[in-house]
Order: C-alpha cells, then sequence, then structure tokens
C-alpha cells in the first residue's frame, strides 16, 4: 500500500458497525431464544470469525451486505463443533467464546492464526476454571481447551483490565448457579454489561463490579449498529495532520469508554467536536475534526486500558505535533496483535521521527518533518493504518508492507483514505 503526503482531506463518512458491539450482539443473540437481526453489522475479518465459531456449534446465521441475523435456541441450543473452532486474529472471539463454551457440557478447542497463538489465554481460563470447567492451554497460550459443565457463579477481581476477559466471564455467569460479580482493577469497556439488559438480562454495576445472576432467559434483539469508534480515530488525525481538512463522520459510536483518545487529542490541541443523536444502549452522534496545530501531551495511567487500540494513532499524532508526547503504563501493547510499542517505535523512526521506547510505553518526541519511507505493519491492522495516516503528511510517499491486515477490523480504510484524499462527499 503507498500514500503520497496530501494538502487536501476533506468529506463527510459513515463507518461499518462497530467491531467490539458486533463480537457481543453476534454473541448474545446466539443465546437467546428466537431471531436478532442486526444492520450495519461489522465488516471486520475478526468478526466474521465469530460467525463462522457460532456456525460451527450448531447457530443458524445469514448475512446480506451488512445486515446479519442469527438465530437463537438459548445456551442448551449450542452443539459440539466437529472440530477446532478457528478465531484467527480475533482475541475477541476466542476469550469470549471461551466463556460461552464453559458452560456447555462437551469439550471445544479454540485456536487461531499464529499471530492469536502468541497471545496469552490464561487469563481467562483462570476464572473459567473456577467457575467449574477445566480449561487448558499451550503453555499460557492457544490452543484452549476447554471441557465445559455445570458452573457455579464466583466473585473475580482481575489483576489486568481486560474487557474481553471481562466478559467471557459475564457470559459463563448466565450459564451459572448463582451469582458471579466481576471487579476490576481499572474501568474498561462496557459494551457487555449495557447490551445484557437489552437482551433481557438484569445487570448490577456498583463502581468496579459488575454482578449478573445465572438462569435468565435471553430474548432476540433488533439492533442498528453504530459505526466503529476506534476505526474513526484514524480519519480523526488524518483532518488533525493535513493542512486543509474537515471532516464529518456520522452515527458513531460515542460510548465515553471508547473516546478517550479524544480527550488526548484536544489537550494536544485538536479541533475536535461531537454531538448525541441517542443514548441507549449506546451513546451514538458524531464527530467533527479539522486542521489543527498539535502540541504534546502525557497520557495518565488511568487512561491507558480505555487507548489500547488508539495508541498507535495517538503516537502518529505526536509526531506531528509540537513537543513531546509520552505513554506509559501500556505494557499490555506488547502483546496484542504484535508488539506495538516496538512496532511504532521501528517504523516512526524509519519516516524519520524521534522516538523512546520504554518497556511499559512510548515518548514520541514531536517536530520534525516526516519524510515518505518503507515500513513494516507486522501483520498488525492498527499499525498498518497509523503509519498510512502518517503517509498523508509525510513528504514524498511512503510504502505499507503487508497491508492485507487492514481487513482485520476496517477492510472500507484504503478506499475512504482515498476518498478524503479526493474531498468527495
Amino acid at each position: 500500500m503507498r500514500v503520497a503526503q496530501t494538502r487536501h482531506f476533506r468529506g463527510r463518512f459513515t463507518l461499518p458497525g462497530d467491531k467490539s458491539l458486533s463480537h457481543r450482539l453476534a454473541i448474545l443473540a446466539a443465546l437467546a431464544q428466537g431471531e436478532s437481526r442486526f444492520a450495519n453489522f461489522s465488516t471486520a475479518d475478526d468478526c466474521a470469525a465469530t460467525l463462522r465459531c457460532l456456525e460451527a456449534l450448531g447457530v443458524e446465521t445469514g448475512r446480506q451486505g451488512r445486515s446479519v441475523e442469527v438465530v437463537g435456541r438459548g445456551a442448551a441450543g449450542l452443539k459440539a463443533a466437529p472440530g477446532p473452532l478457528d478465531a484467527a486474529n480475533s482475541g475477541s472471539t476466542l476469550r469470549m467464546l471461551a466463556g460461552v463454551v464453559a458452560g456447555r457440557p462437551f469439550r471445544t478447542t479454540i485456536t487461531g492464526d499464529a499471530s492469536l497463538r502468541r497471545r496469552p489465554v490464561e487469563r481467562v481460563a483462570e476464572p473459567l476454571r473456577l467457575m467449574g470447567a477445566r480449561a487448558s492451554s499451550s503453555d499460557g497460550k492457544p490452543p484452549l481447551v476447554i471441557d465445559g459443565g455445570e458452573l457455579t457463579g464466583t466473585t473475580w477481581a482481575m489483576t489486568t483490565p481486560s474487557a474481553q476477559v471481562k466478559s467471557a466471564v459475564l457470559l459463563a455467569a448466565l450459564q451459572a448457579r448463582g451469582r458471579t460479580t466481576v471487579i476490576e482493577p481499572a474501568s474498561t469497556r462496557d459494551h457487555t454489561e449495557r447490551l445484557l439488559p437489552a437482551f433481557g438480562v438484569p445487570v448490577t454495576v456498583e463502581g468496579a463490579q459488575v454482578s449478573v445472576d445465572g438462569g435468565a432467559v435471553l430474548r432476540p434483539l433488533a439492533m442498528d449498529v453504530p459505526g466503529d469508534v476506534s476505526s474513526a480515530a484514524f480519519l480523526v488525525v488524518a483532518a488533525l495532520i493535513v493542512p486543509d481538512a474537515f471532516i464529518h463522520i456520522e452515527n458513531v459510536l460515542l460510548n465515553p469508554r471508547r473516546t478517550a483518545f479524544l480527550d488526548v487529542l484536544r489537550r494536544m490541541g485538536a479541533h475536535v467536536e461531537t454531538g448525541l443523536r441517542r443514548e441507549d444502549p449506546e451513546p451514538v452522534g458524531w464527530i467533527e475534526a479539522r486542521s489543527s496545530r498539535l502540541h504534546g501531551a502525557e497520557v495518565a495511567a488511568a487512561e491507558v486500558p480505555a487507548l489500547i487500540d488508539e495508541v498507535p494513532i495517538l503516537a502518529v499524532a505526536g509526531a506531528f505535533a509540537d513537543g513531546l508526547l509520552v505513554v506509559r503504563n501500556a505494557a499490555e501493547l506488547r502483546v496484542k496483535e504484535s508488539d506495538r510499542i516496538a512496532a511504532l517505535a521501528e517504523g516512526l523512526r524509519r519516516l524519520g521521527g524521534s522516538v523512546e521506547e520504554h518497556p511499559d510505553g512510548l515518548t514520541v518526541q514531536g517536530g520534525d518533518p516526516l519524510r515518505g519511507a518503507s515500513v513494516r505493519s507486522h501483520g498488525d491492522h492498527r499499525i498498518a493504518m497509523a503509519f498510512a495516516v502518517a503517509g498523508l503528511g509525510a513528504e514524498g510517499e511512503t510504502e505499507i508492507e503487508d497491508p492485507a491486515c487492514i481487513a482485520v477490523s476496517f477492510p472500507e480504510f484504503p478506499s475512504l483514505l482515498e476518498r478524503g484524499r479526493k474531498g468527495e462527499r
């Protein structure tokens, strides 16, 4: 993928459905009784992996474009898969489906591609064992083998913030006897606890604790999935760093646990505005961004769990800012689809940027002009997209190696980037 410097980036955009919401909607619909319908379902490869895994478990699904139907027959309607479930590159698929099959009386093996097989799974296996399932991994990594069965509610105090692990435990809790409570060390995405009531399941949230009682019957749901806000972050930063730029993104998710990147960008001097259209079960609205003179900022430790997916594009914003962008307490970035800290440092340096790498983060020294170069994506969709945005502002032409990984979350990104360059509306 080649990206040339541009002096113009404008347009009005709507985006495919939010990836995090789409995963959860499909899984909860599979556990419901009846047919659920979702418009503007995510086009990401990750969400397609979730649908394929559900089909392997005996769930009937149908798809036409961005519309998805899921026919649920309750958790008891799930069947043992004929072979290992292939989560591909999707950590969300692996971890959340682990919670689902933990309550079923059969063995399930969940694996994925080479990247996913390097990622830790014991953090989800441990609470499922505590609830009564048997779970084994390969030296703490996939494949994850789960012998499910009768579960008992528990209280689980997480040591590492993870919305995927929290969701896995809550999904297992739906099939457990009694009440299950998850205690978070820091706030993470709250989509599961927002969506469960929409499927008819009461949820109790008290500070850092989320509780669910087992045995509830889920009802089907029809929903228009709002645009993916993490995908929007790349277009927002493109508009900030290009001189003649303005974008409007409509019908996008504005969950406050997903918009921390906007807070950081505003602290950096970004001209970004948002507005709400509706609030239930998720806040949805619009984002506008325009050319801005950015300056450095420090990302607080408490912000990091809500920023893990956006740190790559924030690092690019930092490279075009005056001063230092400092991110610490983000060691989790080293065990994502790639070691994102190392990948960002390598790529930004190739482009002429100044980066200091830390064990748990990085410091980006902005202000120096970037120059086009060949940079590696390391097979990581967010790294590839971040460097593509950097290419819009770098002198000359930037080549991103292995751009096919972008389809993991945002296959439309290259065409929307080109549309913005042309100023189409």
